[in-house]
């Protein structure tokens, strides 16, 4: 019980206030990433909640905020408008069609989810390399800030017009007014969360100066919804009765599905990692895996957006001094208090605080020390660092993350394909010794090949292992193909120093090749990378 008690809290003040904080900057995003979506503002509230509520309860690390992300959003545009387009030519025309395929589909993301995590996935967020990371942070920093510029946007006669004048100079003075606080609070006292200090105080300068600014209540007025009216969604049993119209379309439904489920969880797991690095701890990427898909499917069932990890609201929050988990489940159960009970005050809070809250956020996100060691690093690892950034501005996450581990696979493989040596002596009893150094896998295969002459050998040719190691398949094939050919020319070869996995193949595929490796000695540092299979010679 004591250890339960301190994983949901080591500091409940800290975790409250700052689950307040994430609370307030939860719901313009939520809202914003409905629009985004095509979807009315409170299923994307009500997913944020879902979210929120499961994740901080039963996700893979303290502190972590999930809910509804522009990532996800952009995915689902097209399913959505396609869905509404289908609904709307119908005889008996369904409104929001789009929004049940969107229910259905998520469903189906947390099932695709669950299984990641129950397969044990998450662990693979390790491999990313430091340079992806860079890029991936940077990139998303990028993001965030133009997403705020949205924000410099008022509607007029239906068309979003920048502001100007001086309604551009009071958003830029109270923006700039809340980084200030933000930025000289923490230098005072660090006892009250600069983010949540900064709102109220801007709040309270704009309700008591009677100034005329863009507010929660007017943005989301002016994306054409009516406010946060409160109302707990039913259960969607529709979906399920949807039958007919979804089976033409499983097709989209299904590609939608992977595609939603693989950006949540790189998101989720890349901003895992991150609050990691930040607190020196380490979450559960598997656990997070699972608790994504959990709440996904309860945002299928009860009529949320769905979502995943946000990377902007979790560095508010470990900031802001949560590092428990009743931070997240704070932030969760303020934000559907704000939605039915205080909708009045939240409506009020003008978009500037949140802004300028956000671009703290940007500026404690991106990675500057990548400007200074980028002529310090490798060439390849910087083309990676700056190829992941601008992939992530340019399409999304998902797929420079995607992008950037195949080129730094690519770039380990080609340095490591170079890298296979083979140094040739000769014993007393005239048997040449070819002792291998260096990685043999599918890229080295080629060189590895080119180390031995055949034809010219003598009768007995031995090859040591003790520095090289046989990484995979491809490798296992090439040794096997190298030995028969000097079997085949009629010539005596010996294996030395090769691990017992290795030893165990060669063997399975062909007996006889037991009186070619030397059992009595192995060199137990390397091991070949890769599952027992049957081969054929």
């Amino acid at each position: 019980m004591t250890a339960m008690l301190k994983n949901l809290t080591a500091n409940p003040k800290n975790d409250i206030l700052s689950g307040l904080t994430v609370a307030l900057a939860l719901v313009p995003e939520a809202v914003a990433f409905a629009f985004v979506a095509g979807l009315d503002p409170l299923v994307g509230l009500y997913g944020a909640f879902i979210m929120g509520i499961i994740t901080a309860v039963f996700g893979g690390r303290p502190g972590m905020i999930s809910g509804a992300t522009g990532a996800m959003a952009v995915v689902m545009v097209h399913m959505i408008q396609e869905g509404n387009a289908v609904g709307m030519a119908l005889d008996e025309a369904i409104p929001n069609l789009g929004l049940q395929w969107l229910l259905a589909t998520l469903i189906i993301v947390g099932l695709i989810q669950i299984l990641g995590g129950v397969a044990r996935l998450g662990k693979f967020v390790r491999l990313i390399p430091h340079p992806v990371m860079m890029g991936f942070v940077n990139g998303l920093a990028i993001v965030i800030f133009l997403s705020q510029l949205g924000m410099f946007k008022e509607n007029i006669d239906g068309v979003a017009t920048w502001l100007s004048g001086s309604r551009l100079y009071i958003m830029l003075g109270l923006v700039g007014l809340t980084m200030a606080i933000m930025y000289f609070l923490p230098k005072l006292t660090t006892k009250i969360p600069s983010a949540l200090a900064a709102i109220v105080i801007v709040a309270a300068v704009t309700i008591l100066g009677n100034i005329d600014v863009s507010t929660v209540g007017s943005f989301i007025r002016d994306g054409g919804g009516t406010g946060l009216n409160g109302g707990l969604p039913t259960f969607q049993s529709q979906v399920f009765a949807m039958t007919d119209t979804i089976g033409p379309h499983w097709g989209l439904i299904l590609s939608t599905a992977f595609l939603l489920a693989a950006v949540g969880l790189i998101e989720s797991l890349m901003t895992l990692n991150l609050v990691d690095e930040i607190t020196e701890t380490r979450g559960s990427g598997n656990r997070e895996c699972i608790a994504q898909g959990v709440g996904n499917i309860l945002c299928g069932l009860f009529g949320g957006m769905g979502g995943c990890a946000m990377i902007g609201q979790s560095i508010i929050n470990v900031e802001s001094g949560g590092r428990g988990r009743l931070s997240g489940i704070v932030a969760a159960l303020t934000l559907l208090s704000f939605v039915l009970f205080g909708s009045a005050l939240i409506e009020q809070i003008p978009i500037a605080a949140l802004v300028g809250v956000m671009f703290m956020v940007v500026i404690g996100t991106f990675a500057w020390s990548s400007f200074r060691i980028l002529h310090k690093i490798p060439k390849p690892d910087a083309f990676v660092l700056i190829a992941v950034s601008v992939i992530t501005v340019w399409h999304d996450l998902a797929i420079a993350v995607i992008a950037g581990v195949i080129m730094s696979a690519l770039v380990f493989a080609w340095k490591n394909a170079t890298m296979i040596r083979a140094r040739k002596r000769m014993k007393e009893d005239g048997t040449k010794v070819y002792e291998i150094w260096g990685p043999l896998f599918f890229g080295s295969v080629q060189n590895f090949n080119a180390k031995f002459d055949v034809k010219n050998d003598p009768d007995n040719v031995e090859l040591d292992f003790i520095e090289s190691k046989v990484s995979d398949h491809s490798g296992l094939e090439a040794l096997r193909n190298l030995a028969n050919k000097y079997l085949d020319s009629g010539r005596k070869i010996t294996l030395s120093h090769l691990s017992p996995e290795c030893k165990e193949l060669l063997m399975k595929a062909n007996p006889k090749w037991t009186d070619h490796i030397k059992t009595d000695i192995d060199d137990p540092r390397y091991y070949v990378v890769t599952d027992k299979m049957d081969t054929e010679v």
